[in-house]
């Protein structure tokens, strides 16, 4: 019962965090970080009681009692629909990057939020609990569920929060997201019934599911199903247009937790469920997932370097950062899938900082043009020096874990696909490019005597200086992050084929 406790706790926080604004404005913010820090606690706690050889274990995929946790509640029987909810190694890392990304977004959201603070730290919590459920859920209706869920409060955060043009770009992201979605549905429903034909009974649980030989034409066509909805998330070229809206007119709050977790959610969902559900027809599909992807790691890098308005540089980063993602996911060997879960952790790390830069220069300037900025280090350092960090990291400076992570999805990637790494390897030019000039429109240069901005206080450098320990970390000594997704990457692995194109499975 311990995982359905954890997302209950979240969604009750979310409700004592509404109604507090009731007795103090300033407690909703207070409720939520506390909320949130024990939800932590919780899982460490949860972990420690664990012995140490369990997190080594390679986890059987067809049979959750090898994880390490598994619970099952029948919930509709007759369709074979469970509330079944699993943590292996990688739920376990993804669970605790959302929980900390939490932290940083309550952390970024402290005085930025006037208006209803308590319905905001309370779509702010639920958003955590719909994608802690995404991770821990093994019943593809559930999942489907927490899938449609998450978007809910991100809606009302940028529709009720957002700057300008909110509206616009809260309904782009809900279209986009949900049209994916309902593709997704369709062929949840058509592999359950497929299974129901050939086990005889229906069940949507992933353990009945796995293995399960379906026709290759129409196993195609629900692969696609799955492939569009988890891109769309991802973003990757060409479903990636409302991203930039997203990120652009959504508070700071709502950037960290878009950048840092949600669009997570679509390599998660690539790499559970799409890949091993059905491995020939993904293998099948890889080379043009993997010149998506490298179109995306270009494609988002030219546009990076094109804009002036700070948010939407760092959005159209993130494309080109996660197509890092798709390349090593779909070049399915060891040090590219490796290199997928790393990008996923450190791309989460670094962007949510960079969002929460974008934020604060917001905050102070009342712009996010970078043709107005420039010369800010001079009045505020300690943001500069963040913010320069911050750029290194996500161009991938080596040592830290950006580097790490694109350095092993290339190798990867070049063993299979050699041309595929050529191209993405032009996409770090790019980051190189766009990061430095960054900085330079921003913090360089002559400073603009009209601008007068604070520097960073004591609470966001606390904040920035967690996220560069753990950038530096990840850089230095990736080795526990890797081991503790080792053990899934093997037990998904046994469902691919060895495919001429892609020279067969390493």
């Amino acid at each position: 019962m311990s995982l359905l406790i954890l997302i209950a706790f979240l969604i009750v926080g979310g409700l004592i965090a509404l109604f507090s604004e009731r007795i103090n404005e300033q407690l909703p913010r207070w409720v939520s970080l506390a909320i949130t820090i024990l939800a932590l606690g919780y899982i460490w706690l949860f972990c420690r009681q664990l012995p140490i050889e369990s997190f080594s274990v390679i986890p059987n995929p067809t049979d959750g009692s090898s994880w390490l946790i598994h619970l099952r509640l029948e919930w509709i029987p007759r369709f074979g629909i469970a509330f079944e909810l699993a943590m292996d190694g990688l739920s376990l890392l993804l669970v605790v990057l959302t929980l900390l990304l939490g932290i940083i977004a309550i952390s970024s959201s402290w005085v930025e939020i006037k208006f209803k603070p308590g319905l905001f730290q309370a779509n702010v919590l639920w958003s955590l609990a719909g994608v802690i459920g995404v991770f821990l859920a093994m019943d593809l209706f559930l999942f489907f569920l927490f899938w449609e869920v998450m978007l809910i409060p991100m809606y009302l955060l940028i529709a009720i929060w957002g700057h300008e043009d909110k509206a616009y770009a809260a309904m782009k992201f809900f279209i986009f997201t949900q049209f994916s979605g309902l593709l997704m549905l369709l062929s949840i429903v058509t592999i359950a019934w497929q299974a129901a034909i050939i086990n005889g009974s229906y069940s949507f649980s992933y353990f009945d599911l796995l293995g399960v030989p379906f026709d290759s034409s129409l196993a195609f066509w629900m692969m696609l199903g799955f492939f569009i909805a988890f891109t769309v998330k991802l973003p990757s070229f060409p479903f990636h247009t409302w991203l930039p809206d997203a990120h652009t007119q959504a508070p700071t709050a709502g950037s960290v937790l878009l950048a840092g977790i949600l669009l997570k959610t679509g390599a998660y969902g690539l790499l559970r469920f799409c890949i091993p559900l059905f491995p020939e027809a993904s293998m099948e599909f890889a080379p043009i997932a993997m010149a998506l992807g490298a179109a995306g790691v270009i494609y988002g890098a030219v546009l990076a370097f094109a804009q002036t308005d700070f948010k939407r540089l760092v959005a159209y980063s993130s494309v080109s950062h996660m197509g890092f993602v798709l390349l090593g996911l779909y070049a399915w060997n060891n040090l590219a899938l490796q290199g997928a879960v790393m990008q996923m952790v450190a791309h989460g790390v670094s962007t949510a900082a960079l969002f929460m830069m974008a934020g604060a220069l917001q905050h102070r300037l009342h712009t996010r043009d970078m043709n107005q900025m420039g010369g800010l280090w001079h009045n505020a350092p300690r943001m500069g020096a963040c913010a320069m960090f911050f750029a290194v990291a996500s161009l991938g400076l080596p040592g830290l874990g950006n580097f790490v992570a694109e350095f092993l999805v290339l190798v990867g990637l070049f063993a299979v696909q050699p041309w595929f790494a050529v191209i993405a390897t032009l996409g770090l030019i790019g980051a190189a490019v766009y990061s430095l000039w960054m900085i330079q429109k921003t913090f360089q240069g002559e400073p603009n005597n009209e601008l007068v901005m604070a520097d960073f206080g004591v609470r966001e450098m606390g904040t920035m200086a967690a996220m560069m320990i753990a950038l530096i970390w990840l850089g230095l000594y990736p080795q526990p992050v890797l081991d503790l997704a080792q053990p899934v990457l093997d037990s998904l692995r046994v469902f691919l084929v060895a495919s001429p194109q892609l020279g067969g499975v390493s």
